[in-house]
C-alpha cells in the first residue's frame, strides 16, 4: 500500500511505453548499430513506413550545450578533500540548494558489515561540515540498504552524527522502514514492463538530495559512482521483521542491455530532485566490486551539480572509458548531464595528476557484452507501403 507521497503511476507507466516504442523503433531501424536492417523480399522504395528511410547514418541526440564543472581535490585527509570539492562548486549548487526545505545524503551501503564496500562516515562529516555553513534547514542520512540499513549506520559509527552536528537536526532513516513509494515502469528479463517502487523521499521536490557515492567496479554496471548509488539505492524491499520477504532491487537483474536501460529510466525520475554529486575516492575499490574487490589509495574526491559529468570524470580517475558505462550514456543522451568531455571543466587537481587504473572484475568481457550487437533480432513484421501492399510479404 501506498503511503504518504503522491503517486504517478499512470504518468511513469506512459512515459516508459512512450520511451520503449522509441527504443524498438531504434533497434529496427537499425540506430542501436548504426546499420541498416536486412530488407524483405521483393521490390522496394527507398522509404519505408512513415517516411522512414533505410540505412544513412541515426540521427544523434541533440546533447546539452552548457558546460558543466567538476571538482577535484586531492589530498590525505577524506573529510577535508570532501569538503573542499562541494566548496570548490558552491556557485553551482546555491540556485537549487536555496529553493529546498531539507537536504537528503543518500549513502552507499551494499554491505553493512564490510567498510571497504560502503560509505566512510568521515566523507559524510565533509558533506555535513559544508552545509553547516552554507545551509540553514535540516538533513537525512536515508539509505535503503541491500541489508539491514540501521545497522549499517550503527556499524559504520554514523550514529555518531546526530550528536556532532545538532543545529542540523541530523536524521538517521531506513528508506525501507519508512516505506514510502511510488511507482516506475521498467523491463524484465523478456522485454515486458513492469512495476517497480522507488523511494519517495527520493523524489520529494522539496530535498536536495546528494549522492554520497564512492569508487568502485562493479560486477554488472563496469564501475558504480554517484548515478548507481542513487538508482540502485531507490528501489525498496521489505522492511526489517516485514514477511514475506520481497526486493525491488533485483529487477536491475534482468539482462545487460536491460539494466542499462532500466538504470536510465529509474535516473530520470529521480533527477528532479539530485542536488550534488560527491564521489569520495579516498580508497576506492578495484576487481570483484561491489563487495568483494580490494582497496585502491586514491586519495581523491570529486563534486558536481551535474552527476553524469561527475560520474564521467571518476570514470577517468579510475583508468575506465567512461563508454563503457552506457547508462551514463543514456543518462547524457537524455539531457541529464554532461557527458561531452569537451565541455566538462574539472578544477583542482587533474585527472592525470590522480589516474590509478583499477582492475576491472574479472567478468568484464561479459559486462562489456550491452556495447555489441543484439544476438537476437526482432522479427520484421507486417512490412508494406502504402501503394503496393502486394509486394511485401515477410
Amino acid at each position: 500500500m501506498d503511503k504518504g507521497f503522491p503517486r504517478r503511476s499512470l504518468f511513469q507507466l506512459a512515459g516508459a511505453a512512450a520511451l520503449l516504442r522509441s527504443r524498438v523503433l531504434s533497434a529496427q531501424s537499425g540506430q542501436t548499430t548504426g546499420q541498416a536492417p536486412a530488407a524483405p523480399a521483393g521490390p522496394r522504395p527507398g522509404r519505408g513506413p512513415a517516411g522512414w528511410s533505410w540505412g544513412g547514418n541515426p540521427e544523434p541526440f541533440p546533447g546539452l550545450d552548457r558546460k558543466s564543472t567538476v571538482a577535484l581535490t586531492h589530498g590525505d585527509d577524506r573529510r577535508k578533500n570532501v569538503y573542499n570539492a562541494l566548496m570548490a562548486v558552491d556557485k553551482d549548487l546555491q540556485p537549487k540548494l536555496k529553493t529546498r526545505r531539507y537536504v537528503v545524503i543518500k549513502p552507499n551501503f551494499v554491505s553493512t558489515e564490510n567498510q571497504l564496500a560502503a560509505n566512510h562516515v568521515d566523507a559524510v562529516r565533509g558533506i555535513l561540515d559544508y552545509l553547516s555553513e552554507r545551509f540553514k534547514g535540516p538533513v537525512v542520512v536515508a539509505e535503503s540498504s541491500a541489508g539491514d540499513t540501521m545497522r549499517a549506520f550503527e556499524n559504520f559509527k554514523f550514529t555518531a552524527l546526530p550528536a556532532e552536528y545538532k543545529k542540523k537536526q541530523v536524521q538517521l532513516i531506513d528508506l525501507n522502514a519508512e516505506a514510502k513509494f511510488e511507482r516506475i515502469a521498467v523491463l524484465d528479463k523478456d522485454l515486458h514492463i513492469v512495476p517497480m517502487r522507488l523511494a519517495a523521499r527520493l523524489l520529494d521536490p522539496e530535498a536536495f538530495v546528494i549522492s554520497s557515492a564512492m569508487l568502485k567496479t562493479h560486477n554488472t554496471a563496469i564501475v558504480t559512482l554517484s548515478i548507481k548509488n542513487m538508482v540502485l539505492g531507490a528501489p525498496l524491499h521489505q522492511a526489517p521483521k516485514e514477511t514475506p520477504a520481497w526486493n525491488e532491487k533485483r529487477k536491475f537483474h534482468v539482462g545487460l542491455r536491460q539494466t542499462h536501460y532500466n538504470m536510465m529510466l529509474t535516473a530520470q525520475r529521480l533527477a528532479p530532485s539530485w542536488g550534488a554529486s560527491v564521489i569520495d575516492g579516498y580508497e576506492g575499490m578495484e576487481g570483484n566490486g561491489p563487495g568483494s574487490g580490494t582497496p585502491v589509495a586514491s586519495r581523491l574526491a570529486i563534486a558536481s551539480a551535474d552527476f553524469v559529468a561527475a560520474d564521467r570524470i571518476g570514470a577517468e580517475c579510475m583508468g575506465v572509458d567512461p563508454e563503457w558505462l552506457g547508462y551514463v550514456k543514456y543518462c547524457g543522451a537524455l539531457g541529464l548531464g554532461q557527458f561531452d568531455e569537451s565541455k566538462i571543466d574539472v578544477v583542482g587537481a587533474t585527472v592525470a595528476e590522480v589516474k590509478k587504473p583499477y582492475r576491472m572484475h574479472t567478468d568484464i568481457d561479459r559486462e562489456l557484452q550491452w556495447r555489441g550487437p543484439m544476438t537476437e533480432l526482432p522479427f520484421n513484421l507486417g512490412w508494406v507501403t502504402p501503394h503496393h501492399p502486394e509486394t511485401y510479404p515477410v
